[in-house]
């Protein structure tokens, strides 16, 4: 009886090691989990983020600020954002917004490695600023730029950058309208991509990839109740990049063309209720004057007289200094114009040829 007992443990032992293995023979290695497990579009992630990541910069800037008791002059921390390696010269692309107004900026590497930063140039009309760091090349892994004007709503996105001041991150989402214009520090821009892959404070100047992991716009802010990602991000498109930052590298700002002319501030326009750009001086040697454009002056007692007020540039209606600029960025020097202005309740059309910018 005790035998046949043992009989029965023993045959209910090997059965269920055999079941176990047997089991254990059809489910995948511990090991393989993290990688086979993996859709495409998480494998695609992974990928992207390793072979950009090291393109992505960590910028600090650093403002001079005198001690109100010893008059003694201190640099302190003013702000950080992200940038990128725009090529191996040492060249970086961030925001505007990220360094306005800064003593010293530094440049720290994926490796962890500082840098002081030169900046090249600036455009806060786009909210781009270049910089230059002299590291090795062998540190320096430029992203490689796309094309915007192929963008779709719905096409996934991917934003890298260091939010609040965390090492490199990485979020995604999608393209969730294309054309939108917001307003920095009072200068509007235009033709923004806008996102929902989150932007958080620290994202500024970073890059905006496709799923190729291609370069197709420059993280600029968020818009949000809150001031974190719960908002909509906005990111400056690649193309609008590729016409700024050659202008910034060779003339450290943006060369649009010129009328001929200087304007009064839009304070005072709004202060009289004048819509449009109120023509201050016309320069006596170039196409505006030629073409009969008058300024500010004065009658024989000493009143002052209003003289043109540039309301519309070809189709482009013209409500103040943003819009005069932007209208001005769409041609080049040597292209002719017709500027229409308001003169004495009189409407008046000039055909200008814009001059190249003194340097």
């Amino acid at each position: 009886m005790i035998v046949g007992k043992r009989r029965i443990i023993i045959f209910f032992v090997l059965f269920s090691t055999l079941i176990i293995a047997l089991v254990g023979f059809n489910l995948p290695a511990l090991s393989d989990s993290s990688t086979s497990n993996l859709t495409p579009d998480e494998r695609n992630n992974i990928d992207i983020f390793s072979k950009t990541s090291k393109s992505v910069v960590y910028v600090t800037n650093s403002r001079l600020r005198r001690d109100f008791f010893t008059l003694n002059i201190h640099e302190i921390p003013a702000g950080s954002g992200t940038g990128f390696i725009w090529n191996k010269d040492g060249l970086v692309v961030t925001n505007y917004h990220v360094i306005e107004a800064a003593s010293k900026v530094d440049i720290t590497l994926w490796d962890r490695s500082s840098w002081k930063a030169e900046i090249v140039g600036i455009a806060p009309s786009k909210d781009l600023a270049v910089l230059k760091i002299d590291a090795p090349a062998n540190k320096l892994f430029p992203v490689i730029p796309g094309d915007s004007s192929m963008l779709e709503v719905g096409r996934k996105v991917l934003a890298i950058g260091n939010p609040f001041g965390l090492d490199t991150t990485l979020t995604v989402g999608v393209i969730s309208a294309l054309g939108r214009e917001i307003e920095i520090s009072g200068r509007r821009i235009e033709g923004l991509i806008q996102t929902d892959a989150a932007i958080n404070p620290g994202n500024s100047g970073g890059p905006l990839l496709d799923s190729r992991g291609t370069l197709i716009g420059v993280n600029t802010l968020i818009y949000s109740p809150s001031g974190a990602s719960s908002g909509v991000g906005f990111a400056i498109p690649i193309n609008a990049v590729l016409k700024v930052v050659p202008q910034l590298i060779e003339h450290g700002r943006i060369m649009r063309p010129i009328i001929g002319i200087s304007i009064l501030d839009d304070s005072i326009a709004r202060q009289y209720r004048i819509n449009g750009v109120i023509v201050l001086e016309v320069a006596n040697d170039l196409s505006a004057y030629k073409a009969g454009l008058r300024g500010i002056s004065r009658d024989r007692s000493g009143n002052i007289l209003l003289g043109d007020i540039i309301v519309k540039i070809d189709e482009y209606d013209i409500r103040n200094q943003n819009d005069l600029y932007l209208a001005l960025e769409k041609y080049k020097p040597g292209d002719t114009v017709t500027v229409e202005t308001n003169r004495d309740d009189r409407t008046l059309r000039f055909k200008i040829r814009l001059s190249a910018p003194e340097n």
